[in-house]
């Protein structure tokens, strides 16, 4: 659609280049992408996505001790790796985790299970761990079989190019329609922490076609609950199109080799800023609007009405068009809250010319009149490249 440009590259600044974003003081940015002490990483082609294309990646923590939390998708048909994550996985102890790209291994049935289990136990093997320390995340098509041949021979040589300095062809390893890879490494109160995420499209919290690593040498006393309010204000607050994958997983690992503790905000900055990268790369993406709902019976209410109207096609495409067209934002919260008497909905009370406006990032906003409910979403426009992308996905 000529005039509506998707991204090709990421957009222009510093790694919190969004508005919306507010990492604390002091962070020094490395200039390589670098890993904590007592962490290595690397990706190399095994031959899942074919042209010699980076598919397979690991990441894992020499370090002493370690502690760590996993987050995983709560998509019903989830996939073998998520599957053998939940079942067998000791998971404040995550050691490593093996990563594929090209391919989900979702609904594949027990043989899927046990693929999943021989990725794992075979990096466990060459990095002399215990299996049930090795975390699994795959990504890519589904229903479609592994081919464990090219993947148990890329291994061996995976183990071995494992590097302080991996991290790069990790964060690559784990691409798929992805434009560009998600990552960063940064410095700040005596601690280091980095990060590598991928997602595009079939993306909505709870969670999405996204995949994140997080690797520290800080403190973390409480890694599971210091992950789930960082996703809870990040990763579970997009979408690009409404559709919860069968493979997410989310996974901290820290070290505490620093002997200091995570900076407060750090983890939370960190993932909301990756988290809009993924909605900015949203599979043709050139905008992202945040819809915020205020006034709503309550936080339950405000959050479907939001999702509602980020999810409309034709919210979406008015942001596309730079339309402003707050309309479709009253017809798509009237019909989240179907039955209700919610009043008039008119330019009184929604705000909806920013879409006009010539940035990136957009605000819209309903105020309604119902209580104390608030709640906000991050979603991109629609284009004709994610129509074509997904047209053709599996062609």
């Amino acid at each position: 659609m000529t005039g509506y440009p998707s991204l090709s590259v990421p957009p222009e600044g510093d790694f919190f280049r969004s508005r919306w974003v507010s990492p604390p003081a002091g962070i020094e940015f490395n200039e390589d992408p670098v890993l904590p002490d007592g962490f290595r990483a690397g990706g190399v082609a095994c031959g899942l996505k074919g042209g010699g294309v980076t598919d397979l990646g690991a990441v894992v923590c020499d370090s002493g001790e370690v502690s760590s939390a996993i987050l995983l998708t709560a998509n019903a048909a989830a996939a073998a790796p998520i599957r053998v994550c939940r079942e067998s996985l000791w998971q404040g102890e995550v050691r490593a985790a093996i990563v594929n790209s090209g391919n989900a291994n979702a609904a594949t049935g027990e043989q899927g299970i046990l693929d999943a289990l021989s990725m794992r136990n075979s990096l466990a093997t060459e990095l002399g761990l215990a299996p049930q320390t090795v975390g699994v995340a795959e990504t890519g098509v589904i229903g479609v079989p592994m081919d464990m041949e090219a993947v148990i021979s890329g291994i061996g040589g995976l183990a071995e190019s494992l590097s302080a300095e991996g991290a790069v062809s990790f964060s690559e390893a784990i691409m798929t329609t992805d434009k560009w890879p998600k990552r960063v490494s940064l410095s700040v109160d005596g601690i280091t922490l980095s990060a590598q995420a991928k997602g595009a499209g079939m993306i909505e919290p709870g969670f999405a076609t996204m995949l994140c690593f997080v690797q520290t040498d800080a403190v973390v006393p409480e890694p599971e609950a210091a992950l789930r309010q960082a996703v809870s204000g990040s990763f579970e607050r997009i979408t690009v199109d409404g559709q919860m994958s069968t493979n997410d997983t989310v996974l901290l690992q820290a070290s505490g080799s620093s002997g200091r503790e995570l900076p407060a905000g750090l983890l939370d900055a960190v993932l909301l800023q990756l988290a809009l990268e993924i909605v900015s790369d949203g599979e043709g993406a050139s905008r992202v609007g945040r819809v915020e709902v205020t006034g709503a019976a309550d936080q339950a209410e405000a959050e479907l009405v939001a999702r509602k109207i980020a999810n409309s096609p034709l919210v979406k495409t008015a942001l596309l068009g730079r339309d402003p067209n707050w309309g479709r934002i009253a017809q798509a919260a009237g019909q989240a809250l179907a039955g209700h008497d919610i009043g008039e909905l008119g330019p009184e009370v929604i705000e909806a010319g920013d879409i006009a406006g010539g940035g990136r990032e957009v605000e819209l906003a309903l105020r309604l009149d119902r209580g104390d409910g608030t709640a906000h979403v991050f979603t991109s426009d629609l284009t004709h490249e994610y129509i074509v992308i997904n047209a053709e996905y599996t062609t």
